[in-house]
């Protein structure tokens, strides 16, 4: 049983090196640990600071290319090292690297194919109470929209089987704590998560302010759900605009009843192309959903292929 650890970082030189001196090299049920770490373009030393404090690999990019890309990139490098188990953590040291082999129990009993780490983001002492807010509100909305029970989503210290790994397909450029439960969720894959401590950091480079923050986590919920649901978005969607095209209508209708049609033109113009646009809008859903259709037989094409390419190549390296 292999267990790889990844770390995506930029410049983080500083908090880096105690990181790493803290991750756990021996775990009970686990044969082999390595150590990945992903330098997305840092600009200072964080790719020499890897090197000389134990890492075992280094993926580096010459220019920045996101978090999400960068989670990708070693789950990508993890999986052709042969890992059984991914866990995923921080290089500024938010998360102790001590909870590691609790974190990964539950997939070592089998009970768990994913398991995130919950900070308790409510209660968080360092956490402004906008983001506690903020946080928790946007964990409620995950839940509801992926169907699991992970409390805390924005959380980046998780545990992934191989299986589970090779099924994310992570699309967003912003960051993938939220895309990546979601598709656990679609997947039916089974998550859970586990209580854990988080330490103060500096503050985010992920955005510059809540207004971003709020913005940008709320247009990839959007994205993300109308990837996995489109029929339920664009019926909610055409079935407003439908509505108000009846309502309209009918407003319309009951002054021509009454013989006062002057003046009420706008109304029943209005009402025609509301309910063009609530017609438009439900066919949308339905072609929306034979392609989203199409995209789960791709993912399992995909995921057939990634198991065979990653399977032919460790048979090529034995």
């Amino acid at each position: 049983m292999k267990l790889v650890i990844q770390i995506p970082c930029l410049n983080e030189e500083e908090t880096l090196a105690e990181t790493l001196r803290g991750l756990p090299r021996r775990i009970d049920g686990i044969d082999s640990v390595e150590v990945v770490v992903v330098d997305d373009g840092s600009t200072d030393g964080s790719s020499r600071v890897a090197r000389d404090n134990g890492a075992d690999h280094i993926v580096r990019f010459p220019k920045r290319k996101g978090l999400a890309f960068g989670f990708m990139a070693g789950l990508d490098a993890a999986l052709r090292l042969g890992a059984d188990v991914i866990v995923n953590t921080d290089a500024d040291n938010q998360y102790p690297s001590s909870d590691i082999p609790r974190l990964i129990a539950p997939i070592l009993a089998g009970e768990a194919e994913m398991v995130v780490g919950d900070r308790g983001v409510g209660r968080v002492a360092h956490f402004s109470w906008t983001k506690r807010r903020l946080q928790t509100a946007g964990s409620w909305v995950v839940r509801k929209v992926s169907g699991t029970s992970v409390p805390d989503t924005t959380s980046g210290f998780r545990a992934l089987t191989r299986d589970a790994a090779l099924r994310i397909n992570i699309v967003s450029e912003f960051t993938y704590t939220l895309e990546s439960i979601i598709q656990a969720g679609k997947k039916r894959l089974a998550v859970t998560h586990l209580p854990i401590r988080a330490r103060e950091t500096r503050p985010s480079r992920l955005f510059g302010s809540t207004w971003e923050y709020v913005k940008r986590q709320s247009a990839s919920i959007l994205r993300i759900y109308a990837m996995y649901e489109p029929l339920k978005v664009f019926v909610i969607l055409g079935g407003l605009l439908f509505a108000a095209g009846v309502a309209l209508g009918l407003r319309y209708a009951f002054f021509w009843w009454i013989g006062e049609i002057r003046g009420h033109i706008q109304s029943a113009i209005l009402s025609v192309l509301l309910l063009i646009l609530g017609f438009q809008t439900l066919q949308m859903g339905v072609l929306s959903d034979l392609i989203a259709s199409n995209r789960k037989l791709l993912e399992d094409a995909l995921y057939r292929l990634r198991k065979l390419e990653l399977r032919d190549g460790s048979s090529g390296r034995g």
